[in-house]
């Protein structure tokens, strides 16, 4: 089948950010999408940045296409500021994680539309207990012919930044052990997990068809890979990271994405052949970092070369800087290293939980605070 990648010929930023609706006396999680949206909206002078997803209990904010990081980060925060003022009405907060420390996912209930109702009825256990929250960041990217190798690429880099953004180590009121459950979850679902490794567009064109041929999907936007192609936007979609809880955090993690696109893409662009790993390596790297966070010891290459994940970041966001420079980033992407500083997500959730006798109610107050320090 041919499917035209419609490119964008700026390298444009778009955030997806998703949250869960969280009680303020309980923290237990609450069903009330359609409650916050009938608020909302009617307040908001762009009501379409606030989306609908899986479940009743998570809501979406969205940018418009963005040429900065700071601009997205400023239309994250207008956003924001409409939807937390809906959400003070109804006695909810924002909740900002990969997933929630001790919510019952059989207590949940599924938004309303066939395309929700039919991932249910095919995937059953797996989809039902989906309390899981992410990140979507969309870079563009001007050609199609690049596009499968600059995907290839960033695989190299997914550690990074799963490492970075995990923020879900409790599940079921249980520490996991891991840094990122969530990730390790999300791949449950049929087209979910790692991408191929596709040399040309043509062979993932050969994929989509063999995909919808046998009904594994009806449309393209049913494969749910952590990086994919998003065919109408002209974009790379990196779905990678787990749920951010700051606003700090959130701009340093675009920063590096919007980077590493371009990057990357600029490299292609110029005829030089991307380091990539083979999918053995690819998988390891994700599992390594998904379990051990920042502490995760990745693999770099296809010689099977392996370092800190951190020890990395810190040569590679200096190698960055001329990019970040050129995009209006240079300070995001500098504070990508502050993150590993004072510890992402999963290592402060576990800071308070330690502190507080795992008291779970405090670990969702010290996610929820952090998202209203920073707006």
């Amino acid at each position: 089948m041919r499917i035209d990648f419609h490119g964008s010929p700026a390298p444009t930023l778009g955030v997806e950010w998703e949250f869960a609706l969280v009680d303020r006396r309980t923290r237990d999680l609450r069903n009330d999408a359609a409650h916050l949206f009938a608020r909302a909206k009617p307040r908001m002078p762009a009501p379409g940045k606030l989306h609908k997803e899986l479940l009743k209990n998570t809501v979406e904010v969205v940018t418009g296409v963005c040429g900065t990081v700071g601009e997205a980060m400023a239309d994250l925060r207008d956003t924001l500021r409409y939807v937390a003022a809906a959400a003070d009405d109804l006695d909810l907060d924002l909740y900002g994680a990969g997933t929630h420390p001790f919510a019952d996912w059989t207590g949940q209930q599924l938004t309303e539309g066939h395309r929700y109702a039919e991932l249910i009825n095919r995937t059953q256990w797996w989809g039902r207990q989906m309390l899981i929250w992410g990140v979507h960041v969309h870079v563009g990217l001007p050609e199609r012919d690049r596009v499968m190798q600059v995907l290839t690429g960033l695989l190299t880099y997914y550690p990074h930044l799963q490492a970075l953004s995990a923020s879900s180590p409790i599940w079921m009121g249980i520490d996991t052990g891991y840094a990122s459950n969530r990730a390790l979850m999300f791949q449950q679902l049929p087209t979910a997990g790692l991408p191929f490794q596709f040399e040309t567009w043509a062979e993932f064109e050969h994929f989509a068809h063999d995909q919808i041929t046998t009904g594994v999907i009806d449309e393209l936007s049913e494969i749910r890979w952590d990086l994919r192609p998003a065919i109408k936007h002209g974009t790379l979609e990196n779905r990678i990271c787990d749920g951010v809880s700051t606003l700090a955090d959130m701009e340093a993690l675009v920063a590096l994405m919007h980077c590493l696109v371009v990057w990357l893409d600029e490299r292609v662009a110029a005829g030089e052949t991307l380091t990539t790993m083979p999918p053995w390596h690819v998988q390891e790297n994700k599992w390594r970092a998904a379990r051990y966070g920042v502490d995760a010891i990745v693999i770099l290459d296809g010689a099977s070369r392996e370092r800190l994940v951190t020890e990395d970041l810190a040569e590679l966001v200096p190698r960055l800087e001329p990019v970040a420079q050129r995009l209006g980033c240079t300070a995001e992407l500098a504070s990508v290293l502050e993150i590993a500083t004072r510890g992402p997500s999963y290592a402060r959730q576990r800071a308070v939980a330690e502190r507080t006798g795992n008291d779970l109610v405090a670990v969702v107050d010290s996610v929820v605070s952090e998202l209203k320090a920073g707006l």
